[in-house]
């Protein structure tokens, strides 16, 4: 995994990042997954407005990278804008719970074993926004993180049924860290903005706000603790009544109701013993399969991630849990810390 940091302007931190990989012989556009064709060229400029109108700081920062990597703004924008929206690879789940000692936000990234090498972990601390630590397989776009302020959000993928111009899966986390200090800002902010991808986002904060956000571009619908439980759960599947018809029942999505089942049955089984243990040992898979995968199948969890909310802390374990211990990350700045 690497690990990056980036400040000053959303243009600067890119071109930062595009120039150094650009002096070290790294062309992103060279890389395989750098997918680049017509049906994403003409979404992504159907995106544009939008990222010009709610986000355009992401913009500057396509287009740093682009001038570092002396390469094409509109090859980078498309590729970028049009992520979460053509791939169909859903995997990864994402667990938050509470008690009146914790406020723990756990993910694991299931991920190919092919481009683990890539994946990234990130301190930004730009201009004007929040600053926030978070990971990614990619770059720019986010696939979890918490911000200053103690808001975590992450996402899990579902294949993509529906598309539309919009905000795409890893934009949105990564505009929630940069934007918001709660939960309820975030949800707000998510029934204003257009979606582009399909995608769960679980959410947590200071206060013990948790939720499951299950989105696409027609419906964003909220999913909260019951009454007997302080926790959600969510794989790559939608579980809500009005959400389940976008679900696609024949694509292979890495054993995704197993792994839900697996949290969510331990979690109630042990819901008055919640602990930083019990989410590692969660993830780990010690309760039933959740990253158990076979990397002869080139499939395997990359990243396992655990957000102390209630003490402002950072564990992350860099590849699988099973085989991977935990280690604090203190570099992240709380503000008001407990």
């Amino acid at each position: 995994m690497y690990h990056e940091r980036f400040k000053k302007s959303h243009y600067e931190a890119g071109f930062h990042y595009g120039k150094l990989l650009y002096e070290h012989g790294k062309i992103i556009c060279h890389q395989p997954t750098f997918k680049i064709t017509e049906e994403r060229k003409k979404f992504a400029e159907s995106c544009l407005p939008i990222y010009e109108k709610y986000y355009p700081e992401i913009l500057e920062e396509i287009k740093g990278l682009a001038m570092g990597q002396h390469r094409s703004y509109e090859d980078f924008y498309t590729f970028l804008l049009s992520m979460y929206c053509f791939e169909f690879n859903p995997h990864c789940t994402c667990i938050a719970m509470k008690d009146p000692y914790h406020i723990l936000f756990g993910r694991n990234s299931d991920f190919l074993v092919s481009l683990e090498k890539l994946s990234m972990n990130v301190l930004y601390k730009l201009d004007h926004v929040y600053a926030f630590n978070g990971h990614t397989t990619a770059f720019i776009e986010m696939e979890d993180g918490i911000n200053e302020y103690g808001l975590a959000v992450g996402l899990t993928f579902v294949y993509p049924t529906i598309i539309k111009a919009g905000l795409n899966a890893g934009m949105l986390v990564r505009y929630l860290l940069e934007k918001c200090q709660s939960t309820k800002e975030a949800l707000s902010l998510l029934k204003k903005i257009p979606i582009a991808s399909q995608q769960t986002l679980t959410i947590a904060d200071r206060s013990g706000d948790i939720v499951v956000v299950e989105c696409n571009s027609e419906k964003v619908e909220i999913m909260t603790p019951d009454d007997e439980n302080d926790f959600v759960v969510a794989t790559n599947r939608f579980h809500l009544d009005i959400m389940k018809p976008f679900n696609h029942d024949e694509v292979d999505d890495w054993r995704a109701e197993e792994r839900y089942l697996v949290a969510s049955h331990t979690l109630e089984a042990y819901k008055d013993h919640f602990s930083l243990d019990l989410m590692k040992d969660i993830l780990a898979g010690k309760y039933g399969f959740m990253c158990q995968y076979d990397r002869n199948k080139n499939a395997d969890t990359i990243w396992s991630v655990i957000y102390d909310i209630k003490n402002s802390r950072i564990y992350r374990a860099e590849g699988n849990p099973r085989r991977k211990s935990f280690k604090i990350d203190t570099r992240l700045k709380f503000k008001d810390e407990f």
